[in-house]
């Protein structure tokens, strides 16, 4: 994308009601617009992270067997009803009467609609398990919304829910969550904590919450510091296999790791003082199991192997596709702006032209175009003539990973400076040379 042709808003000074860097920066970068409180339109920059984030998600819940759908955003109450749910929810839940006087709402979550789909569609423990998944909008409404997409009323979430015939199986589904998610997480550059959680509105004896430490997290959180030395890497991992799935879940969340909510300063005690750590975190996901709560309120139940007709064991899971953005760039930015992981960025170099309509820099800079182009990737040329420390800036401010610098006292030598975002490093490089290092890092992902 040439910058030139591109709709990138940015701005010079920070809006006075942005109290945290992530919405400052997001708001500075051009990545959102706030149409009405905690409702955001997503401008170019931002819908392509989202949607980066998205496809991430996507793919690490089809690679642990999960199988995706888009449920409606309306819900009729009357499901809610059946639940038990529609009273107790509270005013975060948007209800609505369509023309007809029917008892609509805004779905903020999806147990009661999933539920519904597979009573009317699954009879025999044959067609077990089954995990279904969507990334779909949702709405809370929120009492105080702030911080940008941290804490919206509309939001982006994926949610699965998981089918199975027994609480065993239903416990290797959520070890299987507990897998990918964390798969997922760290292929967007974070670290993203299980800790015990409460279940909420939503319920469930089993449930873990996924946290990224940051001063601006709206959550206390106490934990071994033991924990902050895990990483799943790229392992490998059989989605099929019990054993490996609850290895995995017993080496995340056998130290100490919980929310202000489920606390236990006697239990905390017990870790060595050398390790115990108190902090702030932001929620990006939750895994819950909670059995059959639903199914036995909606007539969810299928034939066993015995001709019994019994309830199935569910649970859901859900992961903040909207919220990941601010906590990204809470983990992730310096004071000249935001800093891309470079598996969520946007796009994969910015290239800057220091003297734009001289013969010999856009040339080159058409053919570094070209060639991170050919090579599948998406670069953004700042093709403006604009001055360089404005470039500059702009490219630091939307924090792409790598900047290709291109003037014509350095081709005079046959050479561009390649620069990383993360480190702040620059090295002069032939045209072809950076190119291949930028292609072979994302190889590498």
């Amino acid at each position: 994308m040439r910058l030139s042709r591109y709709f990138l808003p940015v701005l010079k000074e920070t809006p006075a009601e942005a109290q945290i860097v992530s919405h400052r920066l997001m708001l500075r970068a051009g990545m959102i617009k706030q149409a009405s409180a905690g409702i955001y339109s997503w401008l170019p920059l931002g819908f392509k992270v989202l949607r980066r984030i998205e496809q991430i998600v996507h793919e690490e819940q089809q690679r642990a067997g999960h199988i995706p759908m888009l449920m409606p955003t309306l819900q009729s109450a009357d499901l809610w009803r059946e639940s038990g749910r529609y009273d107790d929810y509270g005013q975060e839940m948007l209800r609505i009467t369509d023309r007809h006087g029917r008892d609509m709402l805004y779905g903020p979550t999806n147990e009661e609609l999933i539920t519904d789909i597979f009573r009317s569609n699954v009879a025999s423990y044959k067609d077990l398990p089954l995990t279904l998944y969507h990334i779909q909008w949702k709405f809370r409404d929120e009492v105080r919304p702030r911080f940008g997409v941290m804490r919206g009323r509309e939001f982006l979430m994926k949610d699965g829910y998981n089918f199975d015939l027994t609480k065993d199986d239903a416990l290797h589904a959520y070890n299987r969550h507990l897998v990918s998610y964390l798969r997922s997480y760290e292929r967007m550059g974070l670290q993203a904590i299980p800790m015990r959680a409460d279940g909420g509105p939503i319920g469930g004896d089993y449930t873990h919450e996924f946290l990224v430490l940051a001063e601006t997290g709206e959550s206390e959180v106490f934990y071994d510091s033991e924990i902050t030395d895990l990483k799943f890497g790229d392992r490998e991992i059989d989605y099929d296999d019990v054993a490996q799935c609850q290895s995995v879940l017993e080496e995340f969340t056998s130290r100490y790791a919980r929310t202000d909510e489920t606390h236990d300063e006697a239990v905390f005690a017990e870790v060595p003082e050398a390790r115990r750590r108190s902090a702030r975190g932001i929620e990006v996901g939750q895994i819950f199991y909670f059995g059959t709560k639903y199914s036995e309120a909606m007539g969810a139940t299928v034939i066993d192997a015995e001709q019994n007709q019994v309830p199935v064991h569910m649970g859901s899971h859900g992961i903040g596709v909207s919220r990941l953005l601010g906590a990204i760039i809470e983990a992730s930015h310096d004071d000249k702006g935001i800093i891309w992981p470079e598996g969520v960025t946007p796009f994969h170099c910015g290239i800057v032209n220091l003297k734009q309509g001289d013969e010999a820099a856009d040339a080159a800079c058409d053919a570094l175009y070209g060639a991170l182009t050919a090579a599948g990737l998406e670069p953004l040329y700042d093709d403006r003539k604009e001055r360089a420390g404005g470039k500059f800036a702009t490219m630091d401010l939307i924090g792409l990973p790598w900047r290709i610098t291109v003037g014509p006292r350095g081709l005079k030598n046959g050479v561009v400076e390649l620069t990383s975002r993360k480190t702040g490093e620059s090295e002069e490089l032939t045209p072809e040379a950076a190119v291949a290092k930028v292609v072979a890092r994302y190889a590498a992902l």
